[in-house]
């Protein structure tokens, strides 16, 4: 049996999806961090875990059964960090959001056995990376200067949540629409 990876997120929209990745492919040819290349313009809702590769299609048509209804609009604000080595899009403060997230982390816990989410005592924390592992802790505060004042912003409607598989990098394998 082969264990693989994967976690659950809302993918960024296009135009938005395109911009953030711009500020990535931006970092990756000036400062040579590819780690947020590694995946698609995302908003983390349930961390990454391990799942066997041939059991997928039990884990998908789980998936298929979760709903969620409320209307979500997520709005993406500038930039911001955490210290010492992340620095990513903001998302402004949104109660169905973390409404969706809470519901979702419950779902997986009940219905996929999945409790790596559970124990999480950081909390959630809604963003969309740029620049992470491979940022080093004195080229984070460079660049962290550089970003205080760098501006992206939008705004989408958001009805699904997509499953991202880990192979070479991170790839969108399903989308489920709630």
């Amino acid at each position: 049996m082969t264990v693989k990876k994967y976690f659950l997120a809302i993918v960024i929209p296009s135009p938005l999806f395109e911009k953030v990745e711009a500020v990535k492919q931006q970092l990756f040819e000036e400062h040579e961090l590819k780690g947020a290349l590694r995946s698609p313009a995302h908003i983390t809702l349930h961390r990454p875990f391990e799942w066997k590769e041939e059991k997928e299609n039990v884990l998908i048509e789980k998936l298929k059964t979760f709903k969620f209804d409320k209307e979500l609009k997520i709005e993406l604000n500038n930039f911001s960090v955490f210290e010492p080595r992340v620095i990513y899009v903001d998302v402004l403060p949104n109660a169905a959001l973390v409404l969706l997230h809470d519901q979702l982390k419950k779902f997986a816990k009940k219905e996929i056995q999945l409790f790596n989410e559970a124990d999480d005592l950081r909390g959630f924390l809604p963003h969309v990376t740029v620049a992470s592992r491979d940022l080093k802790k004195a080229k984070f505060y460079e660049l962290q200067a550089q970003f205080i004042d760098k501006k992206l912003n939008g705004a989408f409607n958001c009805g699904s949540f997509s499953l991202l598989k880990l192979d070479k990098k991170w790839e969108i394998l399903k989308e489920f629409s709630f």
